[in-house]
C-alpha cells in the first residue's frame, strides 16, 4: 500500500528551548510587553536584519500600520507597492487615507517591476513599498536610486526574506524601515507576532512612542524622563513577552531551522528542471546576486486551468499544495482605495493565475518530498 498519510502544505516547527522559555516568561512577573524576552529578540533580530534597532509587534500587518504613521501621510497621498502581494501590504496605508498605487511584478522573479515604478510616480507619492517575495530580493539599487531622486522613503515588506540578501547586504537593511512576519507560516515564528525594523535612529525613537499608544513609556522606564506623557499618535503594538520568549528560542537557533529547508528547497529546485523544461512549467529565478531564505517553492503551470487541476491532483494524494495573492488591484477593496500604475499588472493576473506553492518546511523528510515530486510527475499535462 502506497503511504498516504497527510502532507501538510507548512507546518508549524518549536526546535528547541521555544516552550521552556515560555514557561519562564509566566513564571515572572514580566509578561506584558517589552519584558525581558522581548529585548533579547529584539537583540537577535537587529543583528539578524541589520538595522539599527527592531521592535517587536503582534503581527506583521501591526508593522506596516506603524509605517504608515512614521510617514505622517495624509488623505490623498499615494504610496507605490506590487499587487501582487498580502493585503495588509495596502491596509496599512488606505487606514490612514492614503491610495495605494499598484504596480506590476517581473516575470522571472515575481517582485515589484522596477522599470515601471518612476512611471507610477505624482506629486503625492511619499513612499515604494517593495516585497521581497518568496524571499528573494527585488532589484533595490534601482529602487532606491529612484526613491532618492525623488525624495521617498522605501519601506520593505520582508515578510519572506528573513535571512536572505542582495550583493551581500540582509534583507531588512536597505530601505529606512522593514517588516518581519513571525505568522505561524514564517521560517521562524511564535505563532502569531511581527517587527519593525528600522535603519534611521530618529525613526527607531519616534517609532518606539508610536508603539506605546503615543507615549514616552519607554524612556521613563528607563529613566530618562521623571513621568510619561501622551506626546504622539500611536496605538498598542506590543508583542507580549511569552510570545517573544517562543521566538527568542527560534531566533536563537535561526541556522539550524534554515538548514533542512535550504537542503529541500535545493532538492526540489534539482529534481525539476527536466520536467518542467519538458511541461512548460516555470521555477523560481534567483538572481546571482541574491540569497533567499528558503521561504516557499513554487512552480508556475501552464494555465489557469492546470493550476486547479495540479492542486486536486495532489490533494487526491494527500497533498496539500496553494495558490496564492489574488492581485490587490482586481479586488473589490483594491478598486476603491487603490488605483493601477500606468504600466498596467498584466504580469500579476496572469502569474497569480498559474501558481502553486508546494510543501516545504523544516520536518519534510526526503520521503515526503519524493511524494510531492511523484504527484507533480504523475500529472497529465
Amino acid at each position: 500500500m502506497p503511504d498516504l498519510s497527510p502532507i501538510p502544505f507548512v507546518k508549524a516547527f518549536v526546535a528547541g528551548d521555544e516552550l521552556a522559555y515560555v514557561n519562564q516568561s509566566f513564571a515572572s512577573a514580566a509578561v506584558v510587553g517589552d519584558g525581558p524576552f522581548t529585548a533579547r529578540a529584539s537583540e537577535l533580530l537587529t543583528k539578524l536584519a541589520g538595522g539599527v534597532g527592531a521592535l517587536l509587534t503582534p503581527s506583521c500587518t501591526h508593522a506596516l500600520e506603524m509605517t504608515a504613521l512614521l510617514l505622517d501621510l495624509e488623505p490623498g497621498d499615494e504610496v507605490i507597492m506590487p499587487s501582487f502581494t498580502f493585503v495588509s501590504t495596502a491596509n496599512a496605508y488606505a487606514l490612514r487615507g492614503a491610495v495605494p498605487v499598484f504596480v506590476d511584478i517581473r516575470p522571472d522573479t515575481l517582485n515589484l517591476d522596477e522599470t515601471q515604478v518612476e512611471a507610477a510616480i505624482t506629486d503625492r507619492t511619499k513612499a515604494i513599498v517593495v516585497v521581497h517575495y518568496a524571499g528573494v530580493a527585488v532589484e533595490m539599487d534601482t529602487v532606491l536610486a529612484i526613491a532618492d531622486k525623488h525624495g521617498l522613503t522605501v519601506i520593505e515588506d520582508n515578510a519572506h526574506g528573513l535571512g536572505g540578501s542582495y550583493k551581500g547586504r540582509p534583507l531588512g537593511s536597505l530601505g529606512q524601515m522593514a517588516t518581519q512576519s513571525f505568522h505561524g507560516t514564517k521560517n521562524v515564528h511564535c505563532g502569531e507576532g511581527g517587527a519593525l525594523v528600522l535603519n534611521d535612529a530618529d525613526l527607531l525613537h519616534r517609532a518606539e512612542v508610536i508603539r506605546e499608544k503615543g507615549t514616552n513609556r519607554s524612556q521613563f522606564f528607563r529613566g530618562q524622563v521623571d513621568k510619561y506623557r501622551w506626546i504622539d499618535i500611536g496605538s498598542s503594538y506590543l508583542l507580549a513577552d511569552p510570545l517573544a520568549a517562543f521566538l527568542t528560542a527560534q531566533l536563537e537557533l535561526f541556522e539550524e531551522i534554515q538548514a533542512p529547508r535550504l537542503t529541500m528547497w535545493q532538492r526540489y529546485h534539482d529534481k525539476l528542471p527536466e520536467w518542467a523544461q519538458a511541461n512548460g512549467v516555470g521555477l523560481p529565478t534567483v538572481p546571482a546576486d541574491c540569497v533567499h531564505p528558503a521561504h516557499m517553492y513554487y512552480v508556475v503551470m501552464p494555465s489557469h486551468e492546470h493550476q486547479l487541476g495540479l492542486i486536486a491532483h495532489l490533494r487526491e494524494r494527500n497533498i496539500t499544495a496553494a495558490f496564492h495573492y489574488v492581485p490587490l488591484h482586481s479586488a473589490p477593496a483594491g478598486k476603491k482605495y487603490g488605483r493601477v500604475g500606468p504600466g498596467g499588472c498584466d504580469v500579476t493576473e496572469d502569474l497569480s493565475s498559474r501558481l502553486v506553492r508546494l510543501p516545504l518546511f523544516s520536518q519534510l523528510t526526503e520521503t515526503e518530498q519524493d511524494r510531492v515530486l511523484d504527484g507533480l510527475f504523475s500529472y497529465p499535462l
